[in-house]
């Protein structure tokens, strides 16, 4: 069997799909993986012999977030015009698929474009729901603009159209089937294999280099990991304030730091558009007793990283609700507590206190944790250390299980 893995976005970043990729081949299938051109793939990937990766360039039209609503509106749409023709191209181009699977968000132009090309082709079509993205597109325009009621409808019809759906939670296969009357299999995320705690070496190594690279110091000190996109949707000036809170408090207690030698790292991961503001806002602060760091990793460093955490921390904040940030998961694989940001009921289906670790509300209680990594006291929070146990006690499913128990009929048939 041949299958098409469509991600209209990095491929490098979008780790569901490479792994959904990845157990396919595994599986015995000849897959083929589209996406835009950007980050390196995971080694686990390159070396499959039956997975061939396909990367598009990108006009990312960066101009069109910075003069108003129309010209992002209009360079918006000139985007997806220029992606759905390469994309079009692009899988016409591959052997004869038997299933095309689909990554949404982004919902233009890829449940279109793989609608059509199943059509022509004779492949089953299933799409992979990690989102909506109107909901998206609302957090620029607002929920009552003309075109995130288009994209709503759009959404909707082409979800009519696929052959099989999957979701990442219970609550969005519950509005897939409630608002727009299609059955969804629910996948989890789950971590992949190489997400656990890493060797003393590998853990000393890194940081050896991390502390060398961004100014830490020798001394080992804890270590706070937030995997970050850099989007709208992810709270910087909670984190800020939160940090802010907490250096006020350490410096009251032992005084300013000498430069080099802070109390806590907070290491932020990832690329996106955002980032560049969020550092320049860092420089204005003049952090002694926190170390914040902005970084991007090599695929292999990253797991070690994750490993390495004290504590990890997601500022996800869903535009629908509805979504899971596949960041927990990373950090339930290395049995890292996390520190998740409460953005609504769906996150209990990932996270329970006291298990996985906490949910907060507010800079107050993001201070909180800073501060008890910081002092080595977690009787300020004291759910961390039932956390701990809990992990320690419960080592995670690996996505190889979730996918073969869950992912591979849908997708397949039969």
């Amino acid at each position: 069997m041949r299958t098409a893995v469509v991600v209209l976005g990095d491929l490098g970043r979008s780790p569901r799909m490479q792994y959904h990729a990845l157990a396919l081949a595994v599986d015995g299938s000849e897959v083929d993986l589209v996406g835009l051109e950007g980050a390196p793939l995971h080694a686990a990937l390159t070396a499959e012999p039956r997975l061939r990766s396909h990367r598009l360039p990108d006009r990312a039209f960066a101009s069109r977030a910075g003069h108003g609503r129309r010209r992002f509106v209009a360079l918006s749409a000139a985007r997806v015009s220029w992606q759905a023709a390469r994309l079009l191209s692009s899988l016409l181009q591959l052997p004869k698929p038997d299933v095309i699977l689909v990554q949404t968000p982004p919902a233009l132009p890829t449940l279109a474009v793989a609608w059509t090309v199943a059509k022509l082709r004779g492949a089953r079509l299933v799409f992979d729901w990690h989102n909506l993205s109107h909901t998206i597109l609302a957090v620029k325009l607002g929920d009552q603009h003309r075109a995130v009621r288009l994209l709503a409808r759009s959404e909707r019809r082409w979800a009519r159209r696929a052959d099989a759906h999957l979701a990442v939670s219970r609550g969005l296969a519950d509005f897939l089937r409630r608002e727009w009357g299609v059955q969804s299999t629910v996948v989890y995320d789950r971590p992949a294999a190489f997400f656990a705690k890493p060797s003393l070496q590998a853990s000393a190594e890194l940081w050896s280099r991390l502390s060398r690279d961004y100014s830490l110091g020798a001394r080992r000190i804890p270590l706070l990991v937030c995997p970050t996109s850099w989007t709208p949707d992810e709270d910087f000036d909670l984190l800020l304030e939160g940090l802010e809170r907490a250096e006020r408090i350490l410096i009251a207690q032992r005084g300013a730091s000498d430069a080099g030698t802070p109390d806590v790292a907070v290491f932020m991961t990832g690329r996106g558009e955002l980032r560049q503001a969020f550092e320049q806002r860092v420089a204005r602060r003049h952090f002694t007793r926190i170390a914040v760091r902005t970084a991007w990793l090599d695929p292999a460093d990253y797991p070690t990283l994750v490993g390495m955490a004290d504590v990890g921390l997601c500022l996800h904040q869903s535009s629908s609700g509805l979504d899971l940030p596949m960041k927990l998961a990373d950090f339930r694989g290395a049995g890292v507590p996390v520190c998740a940001y409460d953005y609504a009921p769906v996150l209990g289906e990932a996270v329970t206190p006291g298990r996985e670790g906490i949910a907060f509300r507010d800079p107050n209680d993001l201070a909180q944790v800073v501060l008890a990594l910081a002092t080595a006291d977690f009787g300020k929070v004291p759910q961390f250390a039932a956390s701990r146990a809990w992990l320690a006690a419960h080592p995670a499913q690996h996505w190889d299980a979730q996918w073969q128990e869950h992912a591979r009929a849908a997708i397949l048939g039969g």
